[in-house]
């Protein structure tokens, strides 16, 4: 048997370990946290929630001499408009198309433009260089479910989530920790800790088909 001064040693190394990560993660992980919780209760309440999605609409013609490059252009191809068509899309329509896949046809270059809250499209005709960019938005509340979602929101945000979620499972596994450590003087740690665990499984054996 381990001495009380080694085991109380070992004690207070853990405690001081498992509250430094506790309160790290905590910190890390608190502004996404609340995001991400209620969030999931406007999608859980998104029938609910009225939305007035909003469309703008803008034209362009695209100019003779990037018109005859796109002569050039694949008739049926996904490969990205040209550099210089995609430089004068963001001077004349301060839209971003560089580097996107089209739908392109013989008629017609399509590329869409998927956004958190809204989406998005722009044309241009191969025949008259007329291009057409139109954007429709639904409202703050659907920009945030769709960032919980992580829908269309790009590889910052992919990356983000990964550890964003990194962290709230430290903050929980450090909790656990704790738990484990200041359990005999709180008898109710465990009958709480197992409430946790069985109201969602009684829930979806019950409630769930």
């Amino acid at each position: 048997m381990k001495p009380k001064a080694a085991l109380n040693g070992a004690r207070s190394f853990w405690l001081k370990q498992l509250h430094s990560w506790h309160w790290i993660s905590a910190a890390v992980s608190l502004v996404g946290m609340i995001l991400f919780a209620v969030t999931g209760i406007t999608l859980n309440h998104a029938a609910s929630i009225p939305g007035d999605p909003v469309t703008v609409e803008q034209t362009a013609t695209l100019p003779a001499p990037l018109l005859q490059r796109l002569a050039s252009f694949p008739q049926e191809t996904t490969e990205p408009v040209p550099d210089a068509v995609a430089r004068w899309a963001s001077e004349a329509l301060k839209v971003e198309i560089a580097g996107k896949p089209t739908e392109t046809t013989a008629q017609e270059v399509y590329v869409a433009l998927a956004m958190p809250g809204g989406d998005g499209w722009v044309t241009i005709d191969r025949a008259t260089g007329e291009t057409l960019h139109e954007k429709t938005t639904r409202g703050w509340i659907a920009y945030l479910n769709d960032l919980h979602k992580g829908r269309n929101a790009g590889v910052v945000w992919f990356w983000f989530i990964d550890v964003f979620a990194a962290a709230c499972v430290i903050f929980a596994v450090t909790g656990l920790g704790l738990m484990l450590l200041h359990a005999k003087g709180r008898p109710s740690t465990w009958p709480l800790a197992a409430l946790g665990l069985l109201i969602p499984v009684v829930i979806a054996l019950i409630f769930i088909h």
